[in-house]
């Protein structure tokens, strides 16, 4: 006869593979039920003791590659997104997007790269004046979100952005906006650029600046001491 020995049973080798198993349905159930993007540090609370949340979101990126969604990184987390091959099938079912006016645009893009900004600075980097109405839909749509009051004469409000605003752009984190190079690139700036013009680093760490104070308990986000004569 063999004096080959019989192995025993791996159990804790069994154990781990259950409990990946297992944290890749978590994970999955837990995507597909959140109508917002969830970061790993959620997902991870909700796993088994002793599996890491890496492994099983770069599984599940990894089983989904080539179905019809897709495991995407968005505003800071993790979303289930319709392949970007098949996105014209859900077209017609879309609620159609909200169109933003050129105005809106404009706003929406400083607000994005220079937050936390004021109007009134907003206003002299537009060179015009900016309608409360256009703020309002910003702010309505998720896009932007009031900050807190400048340290300064009028305690004007501050703005930035939201991570509704990164998810509809697409964006994992705010400094994935475009630089001065890739935007001329785009063509959306054309001829040679000046030493003056640049574009800054884009920032929305929702900390308060410490030239900022909280809003308080009370506080109108059209009545914030600033006012223009010309309004677009």
């Amino acid at each position: 006869m063999s004096g080959r020995a019989i192995e025993a049973p791996d159990d804790d080798a069994d154990d781990a593979a259950e409990a990946f198993a297992r944290a890749l349905r978590i994970a999955e159930a837990l995507l597909f039920a959140s109508a917002a993007p969830l970061t790993a540090e959620v997902l991870a609370r909700a796993m088994p003791a002793g599996v890491a949340i890496g492994p099983v979101l770069a599984r599940l990126a990894e089983s989904y590659a080539t179905r019809g969604v897709n495991l995407r990184r968005v505003a800071g987390g993790f979303a289930f997104r319709t392949a970007p091959d098949l996105g014209y099938l859900l077209a017609a079912e879309a609620e159609p997007p909200r169109r933003l006016s050129r105005a809106a645009l404009e706003m929406l893009s400083i607000i994005a790269y220079h937050q936390p900004v004021t109007r009134a600075e907003i206003e002299e980097i537009r060179g015009v004046a900016t309608a409360k109405g256009t703020l309002d839909i910003l702010l309505e749509a998720g896009f932007v979100r009031l900050r807190g009051r400048r340290r300064s004469p009028g305690r004007p409000i501050t703005y930035g952005t939201t991570p509704g605003f990164l998810d509809h752009f697409g964006l994992d984190r705010i400094d994935d906006l475009p630089g001065l190079e890739e935007l001329k690139g785009t063509g959306l700036i054309e001829g040679p650029l000046t030493r003056e013009l640049t574009v800054p680093v884009p920032d929305d760490d929702p900390s308060l600046r410490d030239d900022e104070d909280p809003l308080g308990d009370l506080f109108s986000p059209l009545d914030d001491g600033e006012s223009g004569q010309q309004q677009g």
